[in-house]
C-alpha cells in the first residue's frame, strides 16, 4: 500500500546479483544488509576494506546465512571504476541489480583523479561509468534494475555546461553537490528512455533518503547539530531505494522518496522532481558530455562498451 511501504514488502531476492556503491555505512549498508536478508548475492562496492569488513561483520551478525563479499571501488579514479568492472565480469555472468548509492556531500574543493570536480565526478561521472560498463551483465540478466540515489538538493541544482567542475566561477561546494545530484536525475531519465528504445529488460530508477542521519555529512556543522532531532535513521533513509530496486509498482525512470514533512521523513512512496530535472535537452547534452568525460559509451545491444 502506498504510504505503508517497508522492507518486510522486499520480494525474495535469491539468486540474484546485488552490486552496491557505497555500501559500508548508512543508507548503502541498510540496502546492503536488507538484499542480503532476502536472499541476494551482495557485492559491497567500496574504497576501503577495513569499513567493508567491519559492515560484513555486522551484516552477518544480523543475517547468519548473508552471502555478501567486498569489491574494492573507487568511484573518483575512472582507472579503478574501469578495473572494478572487468572484476565483476570475471566473477559474474550476471547482475541483477546496481545501486548507484556511494557520494560525497559538500566537501572542501578537490577533483577527482582525472581532474573533475570531485562531488561531480563521484556521485554522477563514476556511476556513469560504471553503469555503462556493467550494462551488458544487466541486459543478460532479465528483469534488471538500476537505482541512482539522488537528494531533494537536485530541486536548487542547475546545469552548467560551460563550467561543470566550477573551475571559472569559484567553487561552492552546496552548488556543485545540488548539480550533481540534478545530474543524477537527467542521466535516469536518458537511461530510462534510451533503455527503452532498445527494448532491453532492464529498468532505471532513482531515490532519495530524505532526512537520514550519515556521514555523508560530515563535512556540515549544522546538518551534525540538527540530525538528531529531525533525522531518520539510515534503514529509513535507505527504503527509497529498496523500493526503487524491487518493488512490484516500480516503472521506468519513477523516483522514490519519504512521503512526509516535505520528503524529509517517513516510509516511501513516488515523489515529483524539480523542472530543471525534467528537461531532456539537457539529460541529452549531460549524456553526451559524460560519454566524452569518461570515454565510455553505452552499448545497449549487449556488447561491451569500448575501451576509450
Amino acid at each position: 500500500m502506498p504510504g505503508t511501504w517497508s522492507q518486510r514488502d522486499i520480494p525474495d531476492q535469491s539468486g540474484r546479483v546485488a552490486i552496491v556503491t557505497g555500501a559500508n555505512s548508512g543508507i548503502g549498508l541498510e540496502t546492503a544488509r536488507e538484499l542480503a536478508r532476502k536472499g541476494a548475492h551482495v557485492v559491497l562496492a567500496c574504497r576501503s576494506r577495513a569499513r567493508a569488513d567491519d559492515a560484513i561483520e555486522q551484516i552477518r551478525s544480523d543475517v547468519g546465512d548473508a552471502q555478501i563479499e567486498f569489491m574494492a571501488l573507487d568511484l573518483a579514479d575512472l582507472e579503478q571504476v574501469r578495473a572494478f568492472a572487468a572484476s565483476v565480469r570475471e566473477r559474474f555472468d550476471r547482475v541483477d541489480l546496481l545501486i548507484n548509492n556511494a557520494g560525497v556531500m559538500v566537501p572542501p574543493a578537490s577533483k577527482t583523479k582525472q581532474g573533475f570536480e570531485l562531488q561531480f565526478g563521484v556521485n554522477h561521472l563514476g556511476h556513469f561509468a560504471l553503469t555503462g560498463l556493467l550494462l551488458d551483465r544487466l541486459l543478460g540478466a532479465g528483469g534488471a534494475r538500476i537505482v541512482n540515489v539522488s537528494s531533494t538538493g537536485h530541486r536548487i541544482g542547475r546545469m552548467n555546461f560551460e563550467d561543470l567542475d566550477f573551475d571559472a566561477r569559484g567553487y561552492n561546494a552546496s552548488a556543485a553537490y545540488a548539480q550533481s545530484k540534478l545530474a543524477n536525475l537527467l542521466f535516469t531519465s536518458e537511461l530510462a528512455r534510451r533503455l527503452s528504445a532498445a527494448g532491453a529488460d532492464v529498468l532505471a530508477a532513482a531515490a532519495h533518503p530524505g532526512w537520514t542521519q550519515t556521514n555523508l555529512q560530515k563535512h556540515s556543522k549544522l546538518f551534525q547539530f540538527l540530525n538528531p532531532f529531525f533525522g531518520m535513521q539510515p534503514i529509513g533513509g535507505a527504503l527509497p531505494t529498496l523500493r526503487a530496486a524491487t518493488g512490484t509498482d516500480v516503472e521506468p525512470d519513477d523516483y522514490f522518496g519519504p512521503s512526509r514533512l516535505f520528503e524529509t521523513t517517513g516510509p516511501p512512496k513516488k515523489v515529483g522532481r524539480s523542472k530543471a530535472a525534467k528537461s531532456r535537452a539537457d539529460a541529452e547534452t549531460l549524456w553526451e558530455v559524460s560519454e566524452q568525460r569518461t570515454g565510455v559509451k553505452f552499448a545497449f545491444d549487449g556488447g561491451v562498451s569500448p575501451a576509450p
